[in-house]
């Protein structure tokens, strides 16, 4: 079997992770290293020469690592500041691009990731992973088979409690606090966006127009932990935050849908990502496992208030004939290797992408245009929630595009002969 020579640039939390589950993955070989830290490129050297049973090459810098010809393709997860100037010098040294998420530093980064895949033609993927997690693949499905109806409204939330490591960060190494110093926008709109644009057809039929964004007073969750015992870093007591505790993005499309974005990191809560589809035939909700279908006969009894809702909690679970093959055909040792098995089948898609020919599933204008949400985010909360254009990376490309999910959906005949959805601008 071809393998891909990888080379992994950023060696921190999430870099290792990916890391390890690359190591699992037949498709792909890693054959070099690369971080500022010296530990975490020895920590990860031993790694992989326990797994190989040859040594990785070693690189401080990742423009020596791009000038390895042993490597074929990178995997880039450093900090969200570094993310365009390595992706870009990485399409510039004719290396597959894999790189990891977050929101852009501004629309000039966004640019200059579409105009040098343009210009060099080498192919980049974000690595999204959550455009591959079980529920919002299904949702996408039903959507696709035309369960849901006419689709027209999509919301998701990054509902994460990150006090500590972001407190945490020059302790760790890690790269969350400056933003959170500096900025007031949201600052990693992916997770949540990433699968409704998918669903909904963005730039291909369909695009996103218009965003606003309002954000609560700057700082007050993270001033008062850092006031607390929890703190790891006492140094860091009494600093102002820019970052508000919470960001409520509104966006607008083309084909008359509206998406709803939360960012939510710094105030006590469980984990939620709160990804929701509503048509005008169904509706899909991530956090009770619920898919709720017109033509259901159980339908109505949603309605009726004298029913418990649990009885309906994990209904998805009625529509598994509607799940991918990648997702019927998973194995256990798989779904552990990361966020449930999300990591290990986006890397996959990858190095089959490569392997095939393949066009990248979350390609440059997809990547270009979820990263864009950041710094009009942060333009609208400045000027007061006032609305802000979002760019047309594909130049009016969007219009021709044919629609592209990141895996194949399978193909599931309707009941009542219902038509498939609708999605994207209207040509009449």
């Amino acid at each position: 079997m071809k393998k891909v020579r990888v080379g992994v640039i950023g060696l921190g939390q999430r870099g290792k992770g990916l890391l390890l589950t690359m190591l699992v993955c037949e498709a792909c070989e890693i054959v070099a290293l690369c971080d500022v830290y010296p530990d975490r490129m020895e920590d990860c050297e031993r790694i992989v020469t326990e797994h190989y049973g040859t040594r990785p090459a070693l690189y401080p810098s990742y423009k020596d690592l791009l000038r390895d010809e042993n490597v074929d393709a990178v995997v880039i997860a450093t900090s969200w500041e570094t993310h365009t100037r390595i992706a870009v010098a990485a399409m510039r040294a004719g290396k597959y691009t894999a790189l990891e998420v977050a929101g852009a530093g501004d629309l000039e980064d966004c640019w200059q990731l579409v105009r040098t895949y343009e210009e060099t033609e080498t192919p980049i993927m974000l690595l999204e992973n959550c455009c591959f997690d079980r529920f919002e693949l299904l949702a996408t499905s039903l959507a696709r088979a035309g369960r849901l109806g006419k689709v027209l409204y999509c919301h998701g939330a990054y509902a994460h409690e990150l006090r500590g490591e972001i407190l945490g960060g020059h302790v760790n190494r890690h790269y969350r606090l400056e933003n959170y110093m500096y900025r007031n926008c949201e600052n990693y709109p992916t997770h949540e966006l990433g699968p409704i644009a998918k669903l909904l057809n963005i730039n291909r039929g369909n695009k996103m127009l218009t965003l606003t964004s309002v954000a609560t007073k700057g700082g007050v969750g993270l001033a008062e932990f850092s006031a607390s015992d929890r703190n790891p870093d006492p140094s860091l007591q009494g600093t102002p935050f820019a970052q508000g505790d919470i960001v409520v993005t509104t966006i607008t499309c083309a084909g008359g849908e509206v998406i709803t974005l939360r960012l939510d990191t710094t105030l006590p809560r469980p984990y939620a990502r709160e990804f929701t589809v509503r048509g005008t035939k169904g509706y899909c909700s991530q956090d009770t496992n619920m898919v709720m279908l017109e033509s259901d006969k159980n339908m109505h009894e949603f309605f009726d208030m004298s029913r418990t809702v649990r009885k309906y909690l994990g209904c998805a679970e009625e529509y598994t004939e509607y799940l991918p093959d990648i997702w019927r055909n998973i194995t256990p040792e798989e779904k552990k290797l990361g966020h449930g098995g999300m990591d290990y089948l986006e890397l996959k898609a990858f190095f089959d992408a490569i392997i095939n020919g393949e066009e990248m599933p979350i390609d440059v204008y997809d990547m270009a245009t979820w990263m864009a949400i950041t710094p009009l985010s942060e333009q609208s909360v400045a000027q007061g929630g006032m609305p802000q254009a979002i760019p047309d990376f594909t130049r009016g490309e969007w219009i021709l595009r044919k629609p592209k999910d990141v895996v194949p959906m399978p193909k599931v005949e309707s009941e009542n002969n219902e038509s498939k959805t609708d999605f994207g601008y209207s040509r009449k």
